[in-house]
């Protein structure tokens, strides 16, 4: 038996905010750099293309009728032209990719799914997953998911996984990918999470969540966890917080999202990315998966 190592790119950073093909284009050129400095997987955030939407925390429904349908309009489908596009540069650059998306569907012009696609460094979409259950205000935006992207894939870098944000508390979804041998874990989550008004009730620790759930299943499966969080970058945030006199308040206090690789032992192997756009880097050696299992 042999135990892959590699180098693993976590893609802490913003789309175009609501713009599909800008924010493939960036991609495109994320994967470019991740493979120039040697990384043979990148990971994306949760439903990078083209946003995750965090105006549903920020707003009541009857005000974010035109931020859902510019939302519609700009999701994807799993055998479109943007994933094709994103499949045929992995492709060319001989790397893994896994892509967080707004799923659309021809068959509905306001269905819209959380979904996140694995390819691999041949441009084939190895596995489709779809949210199983949005979590709290989410649910104003996707439907649900399903099961059927509960697989853990046999690849050249070892046995592939992924759950999206909340998941990642869910025990029966995680126990489904230990039970295939998972080795390698991809988790992906949002930018920002608001719970609660800052001024008047402390919120969610989205970082602390972060490093209890990913330290947690990377020590119970003696795994490696590859984390990735979106960025707000200021184009979001001011656009979002020019809609309501709140808004800016209320993102500016609001908990960031963490992006940073865990290892077996269930400790961090890379440093913990939050306040800067970028990618992170860290080097997987599943080796030191065996030893844990003891």
């Amino acid at each position: 038996m042999t135990y892959p190592a590699f180098k693993a790119a976590l893609a802490h950073v913003a789309p175009v905010f609501l713009d599909k093909d800008r924010t493939v284009e960036k991609a495109c050129s994320l994967i470019r750099e991740a493979a120039r400095h040697g990384a043979q997987i990148i990971v994306f955030p949760e439903t990078y293309i083209p946003a995750f939407p965090v105006w549903c925390a920020l707003q009541a429904p009857i005000h974010n009728h035109d931020l859902f349908c510019e939302l519609a309009a700009n999701t994807i489908q799993v055998d479109g032209p943007e994933l094709a596009t994103i499949a045929e540069v992995a492709r060319e650059c001989g790397i893994f990719v896994s892509m967080g998306f707004n799923e659309g569907t021809h068959v509905s012009g306001g269905c819209i799914w959380n979904s996140n696609v694995l390819i691999s460094d041949e441009g084939t979409v190895l596995n489709h997953h779809r949210k199983i259950v949005p979590t709290f205000y989410e649910k104003l935006v996707w439907a649900p998911g399903d099961g059927a992207g509960l697989v853990v894939n046999p690849t050249r870098l070892g046995q592939v996984g992924m759950l999206i944000c909340g998941e990642n508390t869910n025990p029966l979804a995680r126990f489904t990918l230990l039970a295939q041998g998972e080795q390698v874990h991809l988790s992906t989550y949002p930018p920002v999470w608001p719970s609660h008004d800052p001024a008047v009730h402390e919120n969610y620790d989205l970082k602390n969540a972060i490093l209890i759930r990913a330290g947690a299943h990377a020590f119970e499966g003696k795994l490696f966890n590859l984390v990735a969080a979106g960025y707000l970058d200021r184009e979001a945030r001011d656009q979002l917080a020019s809609r309501d006199k709140e808004a800016g308040r209320i993102l500016d206090a609001s908990p960031r999202g963490i992006s940073v690789a865990i290892g077996p032992s269930g400790t961090p192997i890379s440093e913990i990315q939050q306040e800067d756009e970028g990618l992170l880097y860290a080097d997987v050696d599943l080796a030191l998966c065996v030893e844990p299992k003891q």
